[in-house]
């Protein structure tokens, strides 16, 4: 998952208004140019993942007026250029560009719209995401942000000034929440509590803040290093800390009190007009939540008849669910430690490696690392995660994966988990983007939740394919991560749509699959977080199979699935309907 913060009242560029003169191509391309300029000068985090370190002294001015002024404004003026271009003049795969940038602008100004910023930014933390926790995570050097020099250090202590502003912000942006009624469940903000405690735990040099000034590069000077420990321990103990503090306290005495006890959004005033936009972005269709409901519960039923197969396989003659509780709890699936967690995940990356060319075409550049979640945010967070790496490879694409309660895991899923979210999963995805110099940079760093996870889980199908699986254990942990996605249909639309409760949806959960309590709790919680996000895995990976299929169908013996994949990915995260049309050209471009 890849996380975006904007900045306002930055100075942008903009690309003139097409002339007569004007090819429409240059004008398309101009468009874009100026708009990512923009777009980095408003983003600061966002250039820093590219490796693009201007702007890295700053960071946006979230939860600000002028930050969603400026972002609505520039949205306007970016579609009010594109509409001057003439698409019917355009290459084909300009005309895809086109499409997939007109459609990010109009969802981005959707969501600015104040209807919908109303219950938006007065929500402007939980503990799935936030500024809270993922700044920490870039001050302490495990992401983005570079610590490598003096001038790095130093922009390190000037985001930590914004960062302070930043804070203030969400509180003012909170108490207009509570006079409106539109505030967070409470179970959310009692998790955020748990994090800010755990910030704010421990003397300043046990600080995540500090952990740069810990090992210094060799070459930077000594008298630098002693003026930038002074500098870090004065502006973490009466800055940043007291600013956590002050936040910690607000949120513990003003606002868990009033916070919800529900945890769905219909229980939200307004909430089920945001609900509706977010299925939307999230899924790039027109999808109803009650469409999805029932798309769910179809294909919980499905595979739970395949899984039926393979309890009957390993002569397994109980229930399902008992199945599910013996995999649960039997010492064989359990890993023996973080180390054997993360050296089995080498082992299967090894042997993907092999058999990759089969179906590949193209190969990311990019190396693959393997490290475990970070302490700070491993309770809360999924089972695995992608941080992607840099357009250059000077940074590697690292999959994360979670050890925290590590008696509850279970290693059956390993397997699949790792072609998710490494190869070739969202490290082929995103890096062969990221190195794809003939796209525009918002194809190449952008995208859509539908199509980027949709591909992860589309990857765990390919597993026969590339010789995993061959254990009934690890097909089986395949089938149960498909079955999950399938239940993520039934529960997050149950919890958001239908007034499902958190104990409701953990059962669910529990019934269906073989996920653990704790696993199961911190899942039931990211949905109740994030609502919507959920919908987009399965949604995109029915798609990209269903497009496969009728691939295969057309094209009979002509059908070659490395030139299929080179043509998902070739261009990008592209919304769904672009990409069925994508498709459907191609395989008429095949059958002439």
């Amino acid at each position: 998952m890849r996380f975006a913060f904007l900045l306002a009242g930055a100075a942008a560029t903009f690309a003139p208004a097409a002339t007569e003169a004007q090819k429409p191509s240059a004008a398309l391309s101009s468009l874009f140019a100026a708009s990512d300029e923009a777009s980095l000068r408003r983003n600061p985090l966002e250039a820093m993942s590219r490796g693009d370190l201007r702007f890295a002294g700053r960071l946006p001015a979230l939860f600000s007026d002028e930050h969603h002024a400026e972002e609505r404004r520039s949205a306007e003026r970016e579609l009010a250029a594109l509409a001057r271009i003439d698409r019917r003049a355009l290459t084909a795969s300009e005309q895809i560009s086109y499409d997939v940038f007109k459609w990010d602008r109009q969802t981005t100004l959707r969501g600015l719209q104040p209807d919908l910023l109303a219950l938006a930014s007065v929500r402007p933390l939980s503990h799935f995401s936030g500024i809270h926790t993922s700044f920490a995570q870039l001050s302490g050097g495990g992401a983005a942000a570079p610590f490598q020099t003096v001038q790095d250090y130093e922009n390190g202590l000037t985001r930590m000034a914004d960062f302070v502003a930043i804070l203030g912000r969400a509180e003012q942006r909170m108490r207009q929440g509570m006079a409106a009624g539109v505030v967070q469940p409470k179970l959310i903000m009692a998790n955020v509590l748990e994090q800010l405690d755990a910030m704010i735990v421990g003397s300043v040099e046990e600080s995540s803040f500090y952990r740069p000034i810990r090992a210094f590069p060799a070459d930077i000077p000594a008298e630098d290093q002693a003026r930038l420990r002074a500098a870090y321990a004065r502006t973490i103990g009466t800055e940043v800390r007291p600013a956590l503090q002050r936040l910690r306290t607000f949120i513990a005495n003003e606002y868990l009190p009033k916070a919800r006890e529900s945890v769905g959004l219909g229980a939200m005033p307004g909430g089920d007009r945001l609900y509706r936009h977010l299925v939307r972005v999230n899924t790039t269709t027109d999808l109803t939540a009650d469409r999805i409901h029932r798309i769910g519960l179809a294909n919980v039923a499905r595979i739970q008849a395949e899984m039926e197969k393979v309890k009957a396989k390993v002569g397994f003659t109980g229930t399902l669910r008992e199945f599910f509780e013996h995999i649960r709890t039997d010492p064989r699936f359990k890993p023996k430690s973080r180390e054997a967690l993360q050296q089995g995940y080498v082992a299967i990356g090894q042997r993907v490696a092999t058999q990759l060319p089969r179906l590949f075409s193209t190969l990311p550049r990019a190396p693959l690392e393997i490290r475990p979640v970070g302490a700070l945010t491993e309770k809360g967070a999924a089972r695995g995660s992608y941080f992607p790496g840099t357009p250059d490879g000077s940074r590697p694409g690292v999959f994360n994966f979670n050890a925290y309660d590590l008696p509850s895991r279970t290693t059956p899923g390993m397997e699949t988990l790792y072609l998710h979210e490494g190869a070739p999963g969202h490290h082929f995805q995103i890096s062969l983007a990221q190195e794809n110099e003939k796209l525009p940079n918002f194809q190449r760093f952008g995208g859509n939740t539908a199509f980027i996870e949709g591909w992860g889980l589309y990857a765990e199908t390919l597993g026969p394919e590339l010789g995993v699986y061959t254990d009934p254990y690890q097909y089986f942990g395949y089938l149960d991560s498909q079955l999950f996605r399938a239940i993520r249909l039934v529960v997050d639309t149950g919890i958001h749509s239908k007034g499902w409760t958190r104990d409701r949806t953990i059962q669910y959960i529990l019934d269906n699959s073989s996920r653990g309590r704790s696993n199961a709790t911190a899942e039931t919680e990211r949905y109740i977080a994030s609502p919507g996000q959920a919908l987009a895995y399965m949604i995109g990976q029915l798609k990209i199979s269903e497009l496969r299929a009728r691939a295969e169908k057309a094209l009979g013996s002509r059908f070659d699935i490395r030139e299929f994949h080179e043509q998902v990915l070739g261009t990008g995260a592209l919304s769904l309907t672009v990409l069925e049309a994508k498709i459907d050209r191609w395989i008429a471009s095949k059958q002439t």
